[in-house]
């Protein structure tokens, strides 16, 4: 199940104070819950979170024909944004009340094309969390199991005062 509420104007986004005010598992898991909006991003790529834990965060995308590039392959910014939101949430769910983070760098292996309208599941899982780096690998597979990519990610921590 992906996420139910998808923010469609800036005053669906929570304050800074409301998000300062959680843990980033916290905020995640309300993200995922629906009690906080995702982001609108997901709903013009077409992804959503579908399990949040400490340290690990999934997501389903579905790539349709507006996320195809020139040739007709999926869009290689398609897998980066799905492989970034994955790798990234799995680090915020490290983050401490009163911080939050930002994506410094991130790199994606494309191992093959996924085929447009295909489901696919991508894993973000936290290698490291700091005071103030976290780091985070991350896989796009299919149903079947299928490697479509891989990436890794190191962010920013920020404590807010």
């Amino acid at each position: 199940m992906t996420t139910p509420f998808i923010a469609q104007t800036p005053a669906d986004l929570p304050d800074r104070a409301r998000v300062l005010s959680m843990s980033g598992l916290a905020f995640m898991q309300g993200v995922h819950d629906g009690t906080l909006p995702g982001p609108p991003i997901a709903g013009i790529m077409d992804f959503g979170i579908v399990s949040v834990d400490a340290g690990r965060v999934v997501f389903t995308g579905t790539p349709a024909f507006a996320h195809l590039n020139p040739v007709g392959g999926v869009h290689g910014g398609w897998y980066g944004t799905l492989l970034d939101s994955c790798m990234a949430c799995a680090v915020m769910t490290t983050v401490p009340q009163g911080s939050v983070y930002t994506t410094l760098e991130y790199k994606v292996n494309i191992v093959r094309a996924i085929p447009p309208g295909i489901t696919v599941t991508a894993t973000g899982t936290v290698d490291h969390a700091g005071r103030s780096t976290g780091v985070a690998t991350g896989r796009i597979a299919g149903p079947d199991g299928t490697l479509y990519a891989t990436g890794s990610t190191t962010c920013l921590i920020m404590k807010i005062d």
